[in-house]
């Protein structure tokens, strides 16, 4: 019988008391459901005896939104250092059960680069997460390339995960169904409209150009975009758009340069959509936890059917060579 393979989750979610502190009442609220505060509490105990329970061998733990992204500079720079020393004794501790992307101070974008160095030279993390806009402004803006730089020249990645949308979207697209619905605005709509559009403008940018070894995670099998790739890449090589015989079109830029993971996502038909579009080696499993259980993940990636070869891709050997784990 062939050995199992390994089982690496990559968008599995902390809390920092410190951090969460400063959240705003609507970062703290949404999907904060019975046990959820124990849990993103915890890492050790609890989380390692609820990975062992479904088969997760190594979670990589990221900061929960919207971590420092809405903060001072001075705060954020301060606070994430803090962070992370914490996160990365817990690693220690685990036995090699739990690495991490490093919290990521925007606010102070070359602050946050130098962050970035230390938590990766010093700490062994594996990248860096950032979430949603930081104090309004999307992350394909050239003051944040410093960051973009540095993670290039350190060959990690760039998770980019969603927040709490911007209060004059939420007051423009959501407001009239949020007393029923208050997840339209989060993970049932609200979160991969936002992060999907962070992914387009990092398409358009030029800063693959500028970094052309930059790399970048989207979650939620890539927050709808290989969905839309094809649409979307059409579209920009009509007449008028600059992508109109350009080198590169929009897809080659998105499949040359983002990774999707499947958290909080267990679609066979979004999965095929992905593998199809960007190819077996840029699709990574995770669960989301603790906002989304361990075991339907496990239990609906196990018994798909799918070749050895190319399950094992996805359920580690993807992010064991884009990580280094």
């Amino acid at each position: 019988m062939a050995a199992k393979p390994l089982v690496i989750a990559l968008e599995e979610h902390f809390l920092d008391a410190e951090i969460k502190a400063k959240f705003a009442p609507n970062d703290a609220a949404p999907g904060r459901g019975p046990g959820m505060a124990e849990r993103l509490s915890d890492l050790g105990a609890l989380r390692l005896k609820e990975m062992d329970a479904a088969g997760v061998d190594i979670q990589v733990v990221s900061h929960g939104a919207p971590s420092v992204q809405k903060m001072d500079a001075e705060s954020a720079v301060a606070l994430a250092r803090q962070a992370n020393d914490r996160v990365a004794a817990a690693c220690a501790a685990s036995n090699k059960r739990l690495y991490a992307f490093a919290v990521c101070p925007t606010p102070d974008p070359k602050a946050a680069a130098d962050e970035l160095e230390r938590a990766v030279t010093k700490h062994g993390f594996k990248g860096t997460m950032i979430h949603g806009l930081t104090n309004g402004v999307f992350h394909d803006d050239q003051r944040f390339w410093p960051i973009y730089e540095r993670a290039q020249a350190l060959d990690v990645p760039i998770y980019i995960h969603p927040a709490y949308p911007q209060a004059a979207v939420v007051e423009t697209y959501y407001k009239d169904y949020l007393g029923k619905y208050p997840n339209l605005a989060t993970a049932g709509w609200g979160f991969g409209v936002e992060t999907a559009t962070q992914g387009i403008r990092f398409c358009l940018s030029g800063v693959f150009d500028k970094y052309p070894k930059l790399q970048i995670i989207l979650g939620h099998m890539g927050e709808g975009l290989p969905f839309f790739l094809w649409r979307i890449n059409q579209a920009l090589s009509r007449h008028g758009n600059a992508g109109q015989g350009a080198a590169k079109s929009f897809r080659d830029i998105f499949c040359e340069h983002f990774y999707v993971t499947t958290s909080g996502f267990f679609s066979d038909a979004a999965l095929q959509c992905c593998i199809t579009e960007l190819g077996i080696d840029r699709v990574m499993f995770s669960i989301d936890y603790p906002f989304v259980p361990n075991p339907p993940g496990t239990e609906w990636i196990n018994p798909l059917q799918m070749n050895a070869a190319d399950k094992e891709k996805i359920l580690s050997g993807n992010a064991k060579r884009l990580l280094k784990i």
